[in-house]
């Protein structure tokens, strides 16, 4: 899905291997992709097809209640959790890289952030198109954007000498390995691998800070991106949504609600 084509104006700037991208909603762009994002975070809570199985056994209204209990209630939570599925429907859709587990299915509570990366993007790249490429990314939502979260999401990144952490590392490529699927194993095994190996150098661990706020790109994010390193590509994202608390109350209604025909 081109979430971000329809629903919003991007500005982009790249320097050498540093990337600064704002996003802005369109006039009609949130009504254009309301519905489509609903069934988009519904999609990282549960698979679409139990969802549909529930419907099928229980009615709309009884596949809702299940659905509801995956789903965060509190405005912390729902704020953090929205801010990682866009950050991650941003990677995939502009980036090109797979982020191949939706770890919101396996959080401990539905009120609970979940420990370790916020996400890990995985592909295959380089000058043989066959070397594993990795993408550490830090999601942060905030109605107001601060220095201090955006220092502290930059020191998260830069944790184990930038790399993706190992317990988060060995979580994805666990969850591929439980995969039938032929190259959802080999990438599990690729990561598995780097668990020990940690042999991917700097040069193919891109690193991502995202950011969902009501005040729009703060100054310090391009601080911060003009102070990260060369050795990397650096993407720093700004989605600015001015009415923050509002539009993460109205999609989490709209994700929860499956209708009734």
């Amino acid at each position: 899905m081109d979430l971000y084509k329809k629903w919003c104006n991007a500005t982009k700037r790249k320097t050498k291997r540093k990337h600064y991208w704002i996003y802005v909603e369109k006039n009609g762009g949130r009504e254009e992709i309301r519905d489509a994002l609903a069934k988009t975070m519904r999609s990282h809570y549960d698979r679409l097809d139990r969802i549909a199985q529930d419907v099928e056994r229980l009615g709309y209204k009884l596949a809702a209640t299940i659905l509801r209990e995956q789903l965060p209630q509190t405005k912390k939570g729902r704020s953090g959790d929205l801010g990682e599925i866009l950050a991650t429907e941003l990677v995939e859709e502009e980036i090109g890289l797979r982020v191949p587990v939706r770890r919101l299915r396996y959080k401990d509570g539905r009120n609970m952030a979940m420990r370790g990366d916020d996400f890990i993007g995985a592909g295959y790249g380089g000058d043989g198109h066959n070397d594993l490429w990795l993408l550490k990314g830090e999601a942060k939502s905030n109605k107001v954007l601060s220095n201090a979260t955006v220092a502290n999401a930059r020191k998260v990144l830069n944790r184990d000498s930038g790399r993706c952490t190992p317990d988060s590392l060995a979580f994805v490529a666990n969850r591929l390995l439980e995969s039938n699927d032929a190259g959802d194993m080999a990438l599990g095994r690729d990561l598995r691998d780097q668990v020990a190996l940690k042999n991917v150098p700097a040069s193919r661990i891109d690193h991502m800070l995202y950011t969902m706020s009501g005040n729009g790109p703060h100054a310090s994010l391009e601080v911060d991106l003009e102070a990260a390193g060369a050795n990397r590509d650096h993407y720093v994202v700004n989605l600015h949504i001015v009415d923050h608390q509002e539009f993460i109350e109205e999609m989490f209604e709209k994700a929860e609600d499956l209708g009734n025909d």
